[in-house]
């Protein structure tokens, strides 16, 4: 049978619609062999590598994880520290290591010391995780080893490249999906503003390489900024919705996958 990789992009709790992606997949019996992701990617790819679901997954971030803007302090080299979401993945986490997954899982972060993305898929997996998300300035960066390392999307926000030698098929999911037009309304706020320049900084690198996947879906998440924890449950229905519009497409990749 030929091997299935799913790509999954950066971009914050837009991420959750991964998880609605992979919830249809499953019901259309497509399960991956193998899993690149950046970012929120990186997390919602590693825990089901571990063999969380869709909704358990999705839980697990909103019982534990939340931005508190309003009580950002500042540290050494970032506002925020990870050390929530390091505590939430020791506590899932049997063994720190890439090994005890149940497939093959592809993080990818920034080097800022050689200005360049770097791939882990062996070794410490849990400092990898939060390399892969740790948006610069927002959050602390990380040392491993020589590496000074950052959110991965900052490089390669849709880090197919690992899945082109060992998966016959690839299935991207982005959710940076950027519309025409920004509001000029005191309503959007800062972090919308850095937001969406980050996004149409890194969009052409990503676009470019849309022709590497099989199935590339592209979840309409425009309205929710990267730290809408409280709209996880609408973002996992859109991506799940969105998926089932590629659902003819997807039924063909099903007997694709039959043939030897």
């Amino acid at each position: 049978m030929k091997k299935v990789g799913y790509v999954l992009s950066g971009g914050g709790t837009r991420g959750f619609a991964h998880l609605g992606i992979i919830r249809y997949l499953e019901e259309l019996t497509i399960h991956p062999h193998a899993i690149s992701g950046t970012s929120a990617g990186a997390i919602a790819g590693s825990l089901y590598a571990a063999g969380k679901s869709p909704e358990e997954i999705l839980q697990i971030m909103k019982d534990n994880i939340s931005f508190g803007w309003s009580s950002i302090n500042f540290r050494q080299n970032g506002f925020l520290s990870m050390d929530m979401l390091r505590k939430v993945l020791k506590n899932i986490f049997a063994e720190d290591d890439f090994k005890t997954l149940q497939m093959p899982f592809h993080a990818t972060a920034t080097d800022l010391n050689k200005g360049k993305e770097i791939t882990f898929s062996e070794g410490p997996l849990i400092e990898a995780i939060i390399a892969s998300c740790s948006v610069p300035v927002v959050f602390n960066s990380v040392q491993m080893g020589n590496h000074l390392l950052v959110d991965g999307g900052l490089v390669n926000n849709f880090p197919v490249e690992p899945l082109l030698s060992n998966c016959e098929i690839i299935i991207g999911s982005y959710v940076n999906k950027l519309e025409e037009g920004i509001s000029n309304h005191s309503s959007f706020k800062m972090v919308n503003y850095l937001d969406r320049c980050f996004h149409l900084a890194i969009s052409k690198n990503v676009y470019a390489k849309t022709h590497l996947c099989d199935v590339f879906i592209e979840s309409p998440l425009h309205a929710y900024n990267m730290y809408d924890v409280k709209a996880a449950d609408a973002i996992f229905e859109i991506g799940y919705n969105t998926a089932k519009q590629y659902r003819e497409v997807l039924e063909k990749l099903v007997e694709k996958l039959k043939e030897n």
